[in-house]
């Protein structure tokens, strides 16, 4: 497999994991091409296609496309199974997956995908095996947040600690709160999917967004 791309209906991409070195440029313009060619055919037509040297091998599932580049000497039936697979374990994990969920927990939609393909190549079958691997991570990550959670002091004027639980663990890098102006900066990774508001609740009994 070259790459595998996740796309909505609306054109947005969603997922995109590259196993050949390409330019930003050319990610790019290939994004564009193969969103375009696929959201133009219709329902009925083959999920598969020729591109360039390569065969396009997509799948949509609810609102999302799952795509996918390979070979000419590849199997287009084995990729349609590997994009099932994969959507399986999305569902597995998430519990009946949506948009939504790889939007906003989009590290664990890359993790599973990783835990599964190595280098556009199957590395693991079975699901349980690929489950139990999140799992353990997840119980990692959770053990790591608590660790550092412990050492983050919340100054009683600032009322945040509700509005820091919307971000998604492994995007909360630090936290740091100034009691003397009841200021608060916060630090997201990566910062541009998220648009969050604070407000604290300063001396005077004023809200202030910060």
């Amino acid at each position: 497999m070259q790459f595998m791309l996740l796309f909505s209906r609306q054109g947005k991409l969603r997922l995109q994991k590259w196993y050949v070195p390409l330019s930003d440029k050319e990610k790019k313009k290939i994004t564009r091409e193969l969103v375009q060619t696929v959201l133009a055919r219709k329902p009925k037509m083959c999920s598969f296609l020729e591109w360039r040297d390569l065969k396009i091998v997509y799948k949509r599932y609810a609102s999302l496309y799952f795509c996918c580049a390979i070979e000419d000497q590849d199997n287009e039936l084995i990729t349609l199974e590997i994009i099932h697979r994969y959507v399986e374990l999305l569902d597995k994990y998430f519990g009946s997956v949506c948009e939504l969920d790889i939007i906003f927990n989009f590290e664990k939609a890359y993790f599973i995908l990783d835990e599964f393909l190595l280098g556009g190549e199957v590395q693991e079958t079975s699901k349980k095996n690929v489950l139990k691997a999140i799992e353990q991570a997840d119980l990692l990550q959770e053990s790591q947040m608590s660790s550092s959670k412990s050492g983050i002091e919340y100054p009683s004027s600032c009322r945040t600690r509700a509005a820091l639980k919307v971000i998604p663990p492994t995007l909360l890098h630090w936290a740091m709160m100034s009691e003397a102006d009841g200021d608060m900066a916060i630090e997201v990774e990566p910062s541009h999917q998220y648009s969050i508001t604070f407000y604290c609740r300063i001396t005077d009994g004023n809200r202030r967004a910060v």
